[in-house]
């Protein structure tokens, strides 16, 4: 049986800002798209902000409706890349079998690792390191496998460590809402609520061969997922193969009304799709798609031509393709971007080649501004900020990796 952690910084965005800026650090704080309009989108709080009722999504009107002195910040993605690479290190000083899961998720195989302790030891070696060497705090779920593991690192926050075991699953998770566990989305938790559906445990007493009948291939990874079955391999983090593409996506806390709000929104998910390229080492992509799902949960998407591949050209084309796709028949509930197609700079050594930057995209300048200001950013092989979900993200900022698993 494996011994699997999922490490989760807490409040990552919010906590890195207030690292590097000591004067917010004991006042509400949340990470908007847009701080300087009143209709930016709140993409990360603190734990100030988020007991005045600071919520992820809400504009930023809104949250400071609830909190009337919440100090709004841009987000620095290739900051946040610079925490992210300092903790990964440490994961990887207990064991080569550590996945990302995002910028601030990964998880890591202590099976083979009992010269540092138990699992729980090493948990809460990690949690202690990562505090004094980051600043940052990590929950930390221990169990057999990735998706108790994960659901662990949720239980308890911040800075805490959860044991899921063979002996005490059924009395941890079965009464958790069903819309807990990974890859159940907002859609997928209706349909089984419709059932009768409503916790875990709901699900794991139904029948296999029922749920693929109603579910297909998801179904049967319902019933596993559910009953603690499978999905404990942890990928080694030096061999994981690159993206064939790379994508965010977001679902609000309040659905969208206005094209305004839309454009901040694939404002703010462009950001971050530049600080996954830049992370896996691409400067180049021909290609860029869109998402979008109604507040009646259909999809409709549309791909076009990336004539650059920089932050503000990925927004201005994803813009453009939702203003060519979409006739507001209802409001937005959910939007996506994905570029594929790289090509030219997938080596890490021609990302800081200072001969060669006025040669460069813009993106590549970027990069090298970031090395300039921050250092040695996490610029590593393989996946550094792998995604978070395949499909149908529950809420908050989330990324996915299209065609990878």
């Amino acid at each position: 049986m494996k011994d699997i952690l999922h490490c989760d910084l807490n409040n990552f965005f919010a906590s890195c800002e207030c690292l590097v800026n000591p004067e917010i650090r004991q006042k509400p704080v949340a990470v908007c798209g847009s701080v300087e309009e009143r209709h930016g989108i709140v993409l990360a709080k603190n734990y100030l902000a988020k007991d005045k009722g600071v919520k992820t999504g809400q504009t930023i009107w809104q949250a400071k409706q609830c909190c009337p002195n919440l100090v709004t910040v841009l987000p620095h993605f290739e900051l946040y890349m610079q925490f992210s690479k300092k903790v990964r290190k440490i994961l990887l000083d207990y064991s080569d079998l550590v996945e990302p899961f995002s910028i601030d998720e990964s998880w890591i195989d202590v099976s083979n690792s009992k010269m540092f302790g138990s699992s729980v030891e090493i948990a809460n070696e990690i949690r202690e390191r990562v505090l004094r060497e980051t600043g940052l705090t990590v929950s930390i779920g221990v169990s057999f496998n990735k998706i108790f593991a994960k659901l662990g690192s949720d239980l308890k926050k911040p800075n805490a460590v959860t044991v899921i075991s063979p002996s005490n699953y059924k009395q941890i998770v079965w009464p958790l809402p069903v819309g807990d566990l990974l890859m159940i989305g907002r859609a997928t938790s209706k349909k089984l609520n419709d059932m009768g559906v409503y916790t875990i445990g709901d699900l794991a007493g139904l029948d296999k061969n029922f749920l693929e009948e109603k579910f297909g291939k998801n179904g049967i990874a319902l019933y596993e997922y559910s009953n603690g079955i499978g999905n404990d391999v942890v990928k080694n983090f030096y061999d994981q193969v690159p993206p064939k593409s790379i994508g965010n996506s977001t679902t609000c806390y309040k659905d969208l009304t206005n094209n305004q709000q839309v454009k901040e929104v694939f404002s703010t998910l462009a950001q971050s799709v530049v600080g996954r390229m830049i992370s896996d080492g691409y400067m180049f992509a021909k290609t860029i798609k869109i998402w979008v799902k109604d507040n009646a949960l259909c999809s409709f998407g549309k791909q076009g031509k990336l004539p650059a591949c920089n932050f503000e050209q990925i927004t201005k084309s994803a813009f453009d393709l939702f203003l060519s796709l979409y006739d507001w028949h209802l409001p937005v509930r959910s939007l996506g971007i994905t570029v594929c197609d790289f090509y030219d700079g997938t080596k890490q050594l021609d990302l800081f080649s200072l001969d060669e930057q006025n040669k460069k995209s813009s993106l590549d300048k970027t990069i090298l501004g970031i090395k300039n200001k921050f250092g040695e950013v996490a610029i590593g092989q393989g996946n550094g900020l792998l995604d978070k979900k395949l499909s149908e993200p529950l809420g908050g900022l989330h990324s996915y990796q299209n065609e990878k698993h």
